[in-house]
């Protein structure tokens, strides 16, 4: 049996998951970077499945592959194959010219098949089965021109100042990549159009506010140096990384969530968690509290259309 053979047998909530070729090397020490295999990754999202499983469960994924690591092939799976294990949830929706059947993690033994099958990253929905035309999360992506994070730093206590004014709870959480992500817990009354035609005029009202630093801009043409406040993953079928995800980058960076006063240290940057210590991070509970407090944007809406007439 080779190095790429061995298998291992993963115990996972009430199931046995078997793993194969455990040490395959999915994220090579290239450039500085430590090298992960896919044991590594499944240890990690086994240990930390009880934080992440409630940023999953009921909601369809899209899933990120990469059967030979960074180094090989990508592609997104929306439909779940034939093969999957019938134990793991699915649901069926309907798309443009028909339908698609997604994978629902659910539970630890399917975030360690998952792994199994090298999905590095989970994009989720921000709406859930059962009523997936209305979202329960809002998100505002923090897109710099270049790898910057002061200026994502910057933009987002700039929108977290506009929120708090609006009454709407929110938490940042770095994405791994280049910027961040501020979620904003809804209760799920509006529909996908509603929630993201409120996020767009936050969005435009802020970046009016400081046109110098921020844009709406859809085109990088158009953003200059400018931080772009992305608003357009709020649409039904699009997705959003989980939190607590593994990005397909060197060195194995995590998304992930952290509290507003994090972002008052000058180190922080998008890529600062990683599965070496995403854990010690998801036991401090940055976001206690915040995803049960759902709103309803009908009161924020109106203070936003006040707001926006004061500075019209």
């Amino acid at each position: 049996m080779t190095r790429d053979d061995a298998t291992r047998k993963v115990r996972a909530g009430r199931r046995t998951v078997e793993v194969k070729r455990v040490d395959k090397v999915l994220f090579p020490g290239d450039g500085g970077a430590k090298e992960y295999t896919k044991g590594d990754l499944v240890d990690y999202y086994r240990s930390v499945a009880e934080f992440m499983l409630p940023h999953l469960r009921g909601r369809p994924l899209m899933l990120e592959r990469h059967p030979d690591g960074l180094d090989g092939e990508k592609f997104m799976q929306k439909n779940t194959p034939e093969y999957y294990p019938d134990w793991i949830t699915r649901v069926e929706l309907p798309k443009e010219d028909g339908t698609v059947c997604h994978t629902v993690c659910d539970d630890t033994a399917t975030l360690v098949y998952l792994a199994d099958q090298a999905c590095l990253t989970l994009h989720r929905f921000l709406s859930r089965v059962g009523s997936v035309d209305r979202p329960d999360r809002m998100v505002f992506d923090l897109d710099p021109a270049d790898d910057d994070f002061e200026q994502v730093r910057e933009a987002a206590v700039l929108l977290g100042e506009l929120l708090d004014e609006l009454k709407l709870p929110s938490a940042p959480m770095t994405t791994g990549s280049r910027g961040l992500h501020v979620v904003v817990p809804l209760t799920g009354n509006q529909d996908f159009d509603d929630v993201r035609d409120f996020g767009k005029d936050v969005a435009e009202l802020l970046a009016s506010s400081h046109p110098d630093r921020l844009t709406t801009a859809a085109r990088k043409k158009d953003r200059g140096d400018r931080l772009y406040l992305d608003v357009q993953r709020n649409a039904y079928a699009q997705t959003a990384v989980v939190p607590y995800t593994v990005r397909a980058r060197p060195g194995a960076p995590v998304a992930t969530p952290l509290a507003w006063s994090e972002l008052d240290d000058p180190d922080l940057d998008a890529r600062r968690w990683s599965i070496a210590n995403a854990l010690e991070q998801a036991r401090t509970a940055p976001w206690s509290g915040v995803m049960s407090r759902g709103r309803a944007l009908g009161p924020a809406r109106r203070r936003l259309d006040a707001l926006r007439g004061r500075s019209n």
